[in-house]
């Protein structure tokens, strides 16, 4: 009889692993990292897109380049509105069937090259990728891909593809980022085939303009059926609906955004999206892919202010040297051009991610999300301190002026929306800390439940402590494989060593604390906020050190200067890191909270004096004044009413 190798342990732990995954699926690649494990098999080597995908995605984005040549930007800009032959024009290219199967009259192109398409409008006016990606996002197409019947499909996708413009209608004047509060009610007909809805709706993207709408509302809960939040695709000439206002901003200045009211809009049970009560989970599951058009938007607008920053500091000469050949200058871009990199990495490992049809990319989506607005911001604000007072004036000024006309304050405007809507920053470390941090808590077991038993939760602790010990370092590398080898990566090779000793800190950093808050850790918003945002660094270092290494396999030449960008990120990114890893602990998070209570307590209200407040007696906010209601209560009412 032949006798077998031994089985090692590690080949033991892949056979495991491999078995896991055909079962539930690949794992999340974030979510690994804040356990303490740095997958990178999960996304290296990445599939690449067929050939055939490739060529056609290319064709299209070449038209869609040329027709974006001939647009007028300040035409948007100046009256607010995209003009309808701009949406003609992109309807007859495809813009609006992009992701659309071409089963149902769409390109069936891939959420990479959706990206892109997405990257190249929004450099023409970021309305544009509003537009686009509002309509398809989040907007019809989505949830029916997602939970449609094939009659709904086959009903509206083909005129989604057309060009009929959708809208997807969740938020309220009461409601944001809780939609368990949703007031909206659809309430059954007496003959069961119809629905009722009545209530409002505010900040409807597209609304305005729309053909199709996506409306959550609430069903009530009868005998025989469970109610509850759900989704419905509505005509936008209903009886009944009514367009109230069209809302303006600070930036985003074509946007075609308002307030819609319903009442006693009558919409046909078979317009129902999945099934009673799936209006939040079809949400929820259409916001995953539906962020990741946030991050792209973010990445084309970096790659424009780069250009116009390079241009600029080479071409402006101050004390007898190139303004970018001034070390303060300098540094400014280079964190332009690193970050640009590693925002494009980012979208596109996401893209990839999505496009691979994973299951689950939560974290990752909201990963994405959460960290191209900031950085994408903060890229915005230093092309305007590089441009200096030429930064602060409009496109429209400069150009009046006989001066190239750079919107680059627009690009501050426009940006800063990115930060809040799809999920403010804040809603989002709430959001993810929650996926992040469940895994320690089932790991710690009693530890965090309140009504524990002394006895079992030093058990808990115990066997949690234990675990940590025993299996977190054989989880991330294999027992007397650390650290692992990057070797093929070359000098990117410390970086992921870095990013992969960085998630093991997190893991035991959130262990820690929950180790001291407890059931009290979900409370402690700074914290978790850090742990939050140092998971995001070291997502995006992996994914610009991925890329990286993909470029360099399919162009030497342009792979070594984008590991150059690579390694300038992730330097930049480990300060950042190291000062969050500080911040966990050493921090004001206690004097903060206290300091708040006060000023909603009202102690402080003697430092508003002298000023005049133009804003009062114009909202609701008056009828409390008047009635004798006091700052305290409010403002601490509201307060509360509207924290997460």
């Amino acid at each position: 009889m032949a006798e077998h190798a031994p089985v090692t342990e590690k080949q033991a732990r892949e056979v495991a692993e491999q078995a896991r995954e055909r079962h539930w699926g690949k794992p999340s690649f974030a979510k690994e990292l804040y356990l303490g494990r740095l997958r990178l098999d999960l996304v290296h080597p990445h599939p690449r897109p067929s050939a055939e995908d490739d060529a056609r995605a290319g064709a299209f984005l070449r038209a869609l380049r040329q027709y974006c040549e001939t647009l007028d930007p300040a035409v948007i800009e100046r009256e607010g509105r995209i003009p309808d032959t701009y949406v003609k024009g992109l309807a007859e290219l495809g813009c609006f069937g992009i992701k659309i199967p071409e089963s149902y009259g769409g390109l069936g192109l891939t959420q990479v090259a959706y990206n892109q398409a997405l990257m190249l409008v929004g450099s023409v006016h970021s309305t544009l990728s509003v537009l686009l990606s509002a309509h398809q996002s989040i907007g019809v197409p989505e949830p029916l891909k997602l939970a449609g019947t094939e009659e709904q499909k086959a009903e509206y996708l083909p005129r989604c593809a057309r060009g009929a413009v959708s809208a997807f209608l969740l938020t309220e004047p009461d409601v944001g980022s809780d939609p368990a509060r949703l007031a909206t009610t659809a309430t059954p007909t007496e003959d069961g085939e119809a629905y009722e809805l009545d209530g409002v709706k505010l900040w409807t993207t597209n609304g305005v303009v729309a053909e199709l709408l996506v409306v959550m509302a609430r069903v009530p809960s009868r005998e025989g059926h469970r109610g509850g939040i759900t989704a419905f695709v509505v005509e936008a000439d209903t009886p009944g609906i009514t367009v109230e206002q069209r809302n303006s901003f600070m930036g985003l200045r074509g946007i075609e955004n308002g307030v819609t009211r319903f009442h006693r809009v009558r919409v046909p049970r078979r317009n129902v999206v999945g099934r009673e009560g799936d209006g939040l989970r079809i949400a929820l599951t259409t916001l995953n892919t539906g962020r990741l058009s946030v991050p792209a938007s973010c990445a084309g607008a970096g790659k424009w202010a780069l250009r116009i920053a390079r241009q600029w500091s080479a071409e402006r000469v101050q004390w007898g040297k190139p303004l970018g050949a001034h070390e303060a200058v300098a540094r400014k871009i280079s964190f332009i051009a690193a970050t640009t990199f590693a925002l494009e990495s980012v979208v596109e490992l996401s893209a990839q991610l999505a496009d691979e049809g994973r299951n689950d990319i939560r974290i990752e989506a909201a990963l994405a999300k959460l960290w191209a607005s900031e950085r994408a911001w903060s890229i915005a604000d230093e092309l305007v301190q590089i441009r200096g007072g030429r930064g602060y004036e409009t496109a429209e000024s400069l150009a009046a002026r006989g001066e190239r006309a750079v919107p680059a304050e627009q690009l501050l405007r426009d940006l800063r929306i990115n930060r809040i809507f799809e999920g403010s920053t804040e809603i989002m470390h709430l959001l993810i800390a929650r996926e992040a941090v469940d895994a320690h808590l089932a790991a710690a077991g009693d530890l965090a439940d309140p009504e524990a038993d002394p006895r079992r939760k030093a058990a808990a602790a115990a066997r949690a402590s234990g675990f940590y010990a025993r299996w977190l370092p054989r989880l991330v590398a294999g027992p007397g494989q650390m650290p692992m080898s990057f070797a093929e990566f070359g000098p990117l090779a410390g970086h992921l060593r870095y990013v992969e000793r960085a998630s093991r800190k997190l893991a035991r950093s959130t262990f820690y604390g929950m180790v001291r808050w407890q059931a009290a850790l979900e409370k402690r918003q700074g914290f978790l906020s850090r742990v939050v945002d140092i998971g995001a660094e070291l997502f995006a270092m992996a994914a610009t050190c991925v890329r990286a290494e993909h470029l360099r396999a399919d162009d030497p030449e342009q792979g070594e200067a984008a590991r150059e960008l690579a390694d300038a990120f992730c330097a930049q990114a480990r300060l950042r890191v190291e000062g969050l890893f500080g911040a966990l602990w050493t921090n004001t998070d206690r004097g903060d909270r206290a300091l708040a209570r006060e000023v909603l307590d009202g102690r402080f209200t003697w430092l508003e004096a002298g000023v005049l407040d133009p804003s009062e007696g114009t909202g609701p906010w008056i009828a409390d004044w008047r009635a004798g209601s006091s700052a305290r209560d409010t403002v601490a009412r509201r307060y509360l009413e509207s924290s997460p």
